[in-house]
């Protein structure tokens, strides 16, 4: 998909794969992002969604992020 306009991950589609645009929060919170691989330009794949938390493929790596973080990761 190539979208015009950027939405938080925590309202990506599952199994459809989308690019960061950016990152948003505290210079920790992105930090932190940043660690897990969401960083501007890597595809990320939401994998799995449980009540609001994500499973989500970065650089061919699963990581589990809450909501919250998940409505930090722009795409």
């Amino acid at each position: 998909h190539l979208w015009r306009w950027s939405m938080p991950l925590s309202l990506a589609d599952m199994n459809t794969v989308y690019v960061v645009k950016r990152v948003t929060g505290n210079d920790q919170i992105r930090k932190h992002l940043a660690t897990l691989g969401f960083v501007e330009g890597a595809e990320v794949q939401v994998v799995q969604s449980i009540d609001g938390n994500l499973i989500v493929e970065v650089k061919n790596v699963r990581v589990a992020i809450d909501e919250s973080l998940a409505r930090r990761v722009m795409v």
